[in-house]
């Protein structure tokens, strides 16, 4: 099936079209949506979410760009709208917390940091590097993951974001050179703090 039989048959709500677009798609939607969320379960969600919007918004498609990229391009915001619904409800909570905490007059989350496990080592190591990526500003952020994650060229996030190729280069130079700055500092003071 060509790409613009597929666009075709998903237009007209064709079942095996459907399911031809999930079977090439979904592999790289959920990937792509896990980089962003960091979460197995929030990335299949996210990738049936990805899916709806495709079927919904078909009719928008211009072809200007490839249809993989225009996927892609949906999956970037619909995991962008996640971690901002998110880091609502996180800061709801903690301003639950410290309602509570100041009413009960204690904090009942006084648990001992865990001692670090060495064979946690390289879950540990991720979680640092996936912290220092989520710190990045968001345009540095999505340019980032998606060519070091993604693999994906410069060329191929220039028509996801909508930028020019000039921009997503400076992107990605600034967005290793913030992570690289981090990540120094990061390790230095563990360094200090295990003497």
């Amino acid at each position: 099936m060509t790409e613009q039989e597929l666009i075709d048959g998903i237009i007209t709500q064709n079942k095996e079209a459907i399911q031809t677009l999930v079977n090439n798609y979904q592999k790289n939607v959920i990937k792509t949506a896990y980089y962003f969320v960091a979460s197995m379960e929030d990335a299949e969600d996210l990738s049936q979410e990805v899916f709806l919007e495709i079927l919904k918004s078909i009719g928008q498609y211009k072809k200007n760009s490839s249809l993989y990229t225009w996927i892609n391009r949906i999956t970037v915001n619909k995991s962008l709208d996640h971690l901002r619904k998110q880091k609502r409800r996180n800061i709801l909570h903690q301003i639950g917390t410290i309602i509570q905490v100041s009413h009960d007059g204690m904090n009942r989350n006084n648990s001992e940091p865990a001692i670090m496990d060495t064979t946690n080592d390289d879950k540990e190591k991720r979680k640092i590097l996936d912290t220092a990526v989520n710190s990045l500003p968001e345009n540095q952020k999505i340019a980032f993951i998606l060519n070091k994650y993604d693999e994906l060229a410069y060329k191929e996030i220039a028509e996801i974001m909508n930028l020019s190729l000039s921009s997503v280069e400076s992107l990605i130079h600034r967005a290793k050179m913030k992570l690289q700055k981090k990540l120094v500092n990061h390790f230095s003071e563990y360094a200090k703090n295990s003497k």
